[in-house]
């Protein structure tokens, strides 16, 4: 399987440089005096390439095949693209639903992209140019108090998968950044994901929002979870009403401190796409 992966990457980079466009059924492509067939993406498709969660700064692309494929994007300003990324759910596997994430864009830009891969049988598809523009820099200050905007820092969490950095491309702050494109994930901890946050001071917390992540193979999605204060006290099960939609939890505790615990998931890389906190300060600044 890492051989096939090596060889996805090779190809996407050469098909991309070459800018061949398999725009007919049957198309072949000559590469170290081996004939591969290119068909157009629309071939396999089960759902078209769409643009999803476009902000200043990250967008989302959703492909779903109906054969598996190792998929990748080529993105850029322009046709000469100059930068790629595909859905890590991938892993060493070709997939069916493909949500690449694109990502340290440009505000108010316009960006084109293409998909490009390979099926099991080798054989490599290619997606027609599309195009979006990202939205105006936005100036606005989150009122989510688990926000580093709003002076919260993580104390402790059990793990950001690819042990990366809490900022990086799977790291915790992603869940407080009210960004649908972008997510935390654990390392596989599935019910045994938690985070800690520190507050900027005492709030009474008076409402919660959520939104799980999930992987296109059914896993890593928190069912319930429970929240803890700085006393002691845990709040909950709650129990999101539609997987990955943001629900609401009106809830009634005052703290300095927040633990998130999922408390039932369906196992591997849980995490989140957004939680928030919202409430008032009860102490005296």
């Amino acid at each position: 399987m890492k051989r096939l992966m090596i060889v996805v990457v090779s190809l996407v980079f050469l098909i991309a440089a070459m800018v061949v466009l398999a725009q007919e059924d049957g198309e072949t492509l000559t590469i170290s005096g081996q004939d591969v067939q290119l068909l157009p993406l629309s071939a396999v498709t089960e759902s078209e390439v769409q643009i999803f969660d476009v902000t200043d700064t990250t967008a989302r692309v959703n492909f779903v095949g109906a054969i598996p494929l190792a998929c990748y994007l080529v993105y850029g300003t322009d046709e000469d693209f100059g930068f790629v990324t595909n859905d890590p759910n991938m892993a060493q596997a070709a997939i069916i639903e493909h949500n690449p994430i694109l990502l340290n864009l440009e505000p108010d830009t316009d960006y084109v992209f293409r998909m490009q891969g390979i099926g099991e049988d080798g054989v490599i598809y290619i997606s027609e140019l599309y195009s979006f523009r990202t939205l105006p820099a936005s100036d606005a200050v989150s009122d989510n108090l688990l926000s580093p905007a709003n002076g919260a820092s993580v104390v402790d969490v059990s793990s950001n998968f690819g042990n990366q950095p809490n900022d990086g491309r799977w790291g915790i702050l992603n869940a407080f950044d009210n960004n649908p494109a972008t997510e935390w994930s654990s390392q596989g901890d599935g019910d045994d994901a938690y985070f800690i946050v520190e507050l900027n001071g005492k709030y009474r917390i008076h409402t919660l929002e959520y939104r799980t992540r999930a992987m296109s193979d059914g896993t890593a999605i928190t069912e319930a979870f429970s929240i803890t204060s700085d006393s002691g006290e845990t709040f909950g099960p709650f129990e999101p009403e539609a997987y990955t939609e943001l629900s609401t939890f009106d809830v009634d505790f005052e703290t300095t401190t927040l633990r998130f615990d999922v408390e039932r998931s369906t196992g591997g890389n849980t995490g989140i796409i957004d939680i928030a906190a919202y409430g008032t300060r009860s102490d005296a600044e």
